[in-house]
């Protein structure tokens, strides 16, 4: 009676298991947020400065140029660039598998039967001879054409291309997003060198000044006016303030050959405006709306247009259970002979 009991219990729990894995995964969505505040607390204004070109933007010529051979020669740049040529190539091979495949195909072969086979022995020009039993062989040569074409039922090959055009579009704002990026920190980079130059050109009037002081202490401790303590002093200060010196200098050659390196060259010296940085007026920047803000930024174009082909793709991946109809057409081999 237990030993039944446990065979009972053993058979349910291995047909519930059955079920258990016989079971379809849920596939589980998530809806964006597209909700926006009901006001806005900065002030409304139609202007946006994203709107403008770069080149109107900044009117600086050393700059323009710095920024022009960055988007020639910028190694992350041109990576971007080839992946859009991949994204490009691979939009044009997913739009070829949603038309009709044409083909050509040839056939050749021998037929060489013994005489004393029975299909050998059916052939009326077969002749027997000493040392040939067996009959010439037969050539058979043939060509034809074919085309394959598969009917998009489920709209799987039109899904597919439609994801490839959204990841293809996608790489272009990413470029877009690349591109501002570099130019930002190239603009940064120059208004910091220029603001270092400035810098050291207050440095060195301090210097000169405290030089100069350092030599009318020494004049007065040789008229027996003053202590050596106070000419030890003036020293330290000339000999701190040239350590500051040193400092700025190894901040501009960092800058640089960070700038060279955005350019995608080797280090050498950057050409710059010897304006005073104090003199330079900014442009007056406009943030705009919140809504133009969004629509603007790249990175979130580049976004909304990969969510939209992985939606695809999920579409596509459920038609791939689904049976597929194709439509063959061959020609006869025998038309080409």
């Amino acid at each position: 009676m237990f030993r039944k009991n446990i065979s009972k219990y053993i058979a349910i729990g291995y047909f519930s298991l059955l079920l258990a894995a016989c079971k379809m995964p849920v596939l589980v969505t998530k809806t964006e947020n597209k909700t926006t505040p009901a006001s806005y607390t900065g002030t409304a204004n139609n202007a946006n400065t994203s709107q403008k070109k770069w080149h109107d933007y900044f009117t600086d010529p050393f700059l323009v140029a710095l920024i022009d051979t960055a988007l020639k020669n910028n190694q992350e740049l041109n990576i971007t660039l080839q992946e859009i040529e991949i994204a490009r190539n691979e939009a044009r091979a997913k739009k070829g598998e949603y038309l009709p495949f044409v083909g050509v195909k040839g056939s050749a072969g021998l037929d060489k039967s013994s005489r004393y086979t029975q299909q050998g022995a059916n052939d009326p020009n077969a002749e027997i001879a000493p040392g040939r039993e067996i009959p010439e062989p037969l050539a058979n040569y043939g060509i034809g054409a074919y085309a394959q074409w598969e009917v998009d039922i489920w709209h799987k090959l039109r899904n597919v291309r439609k994801a490839a055009l959204y990841r293809y579009v996608a790489t272009q704002e990413g470029k877009n997003f690349v591109v501002t990026q570099l130019i930002a920190e190239i603009a940064n980079s120059y208004y910091e060198l220029l603001a270092l130059d400035n810098q050291l050109a207050i440095i060195d009037q301090n210097i000169e000044i405290q030089t100069n002081a350092l030599a009318i202490v020494r004049l007065q401790k040789e008229a027996g006016r003053t202590t050596e303590l106070a000419v030890r002093k003036f020293e330290a200060e000339v000999l701190n303030t040239q350590s500051l010196q040193y400092g700025i200098k190894q901040k501009i050659t960092e800058t640089e050959n960070r700038i060279n390196f955005l350019l995608g060259r080797f280090p050498q010296p950057i050409k710059r405006n010897d304006q005073s940085l104090i003199s330079l007026t900014p442009t007056k920047v406009s943030e705009g709306i919140p809504a133009q803000l969004l629509e603007q930024r790249p990175d979130v174009r580049q976004a909304e247009q990969l969510l939209s082909a992985a939606k695809l793709d999920i579409k596509v991946a459920r038609a791939q259970f689904y049976p597929s109809l194709g439509l063959l057409l061959m020609m006869p081999e025998d038309l080409f002979l």
